[in-house]
């Protein structure tokens, strides 16, 4: 299985009276969500699953994807690593999974995956790391695939 953590592209600060979830991505960051989009849609393989966190700030960088997507409100800000994990049915999903989400919860089911410690590690906007498991059901045997950031895609 893979399973590929999508940070969300750069949002607007939050206003007075503004809930976290209703921050909009800025110019800046929707230009990133459209990079990145285009560099994942032609990784990734047609089957896989896209999981979104119901922010709309995440809502704009997976529509920057062109594909259909599930929003899954276990996936919001605040949400842990298990909370993904079980979203994505890691790693007993056959096919690859990807969430866009927030910080500091993918940065740290990145270690977790990694490590196999809950630690704070950060994923910088836009940015994507794709996990693969070459043997299901050995946890031993992840493995970081890749790592992209939105202003190293070619345009």
């Amino acid at each position: 299985m893979d399973l590929i953590l999508w940070r969300h592209a750069e949002a607007e600060d939050a206003e007075p009276g503004m809930s976290d979830l209703e921050r909009e991505l800025t110019v800046k960051g929707l230009k990133q969500a459209r990079r990145m989009g285009q560099w994942l849609d032609s990784q990734l393989p047609d089957s896989c699953r896209i999981l979104c966190s119901p922010a709309v700030r995440t809502l704009q960088t997976a529509e920057a994807l062109g594909r259909k997507f599930k929003i899954h409100t276990d996936l919001a800000p605040g949400a842990d690593a298990t909370d993904i994990i079980k979203a994505a049915n890691w790693p007993g999903n056959k096919d690859a999974v990807l969430v866009v989400g927030h910080q500091p919860t993918l940065g740290q089911l990145a270690s977790l995956l990694m490590t196999g410690d809950d630690m704070e590690w950060d994923i910088r906007k836009a940015s994507a790391w794709w996990f693969s498991q070459r043997d299901p059901g050995n946890a031993m045997s992840v493995y970081l695939k890749a790592v992209m950031a939105a202003d190293l895609v070619v345009k």
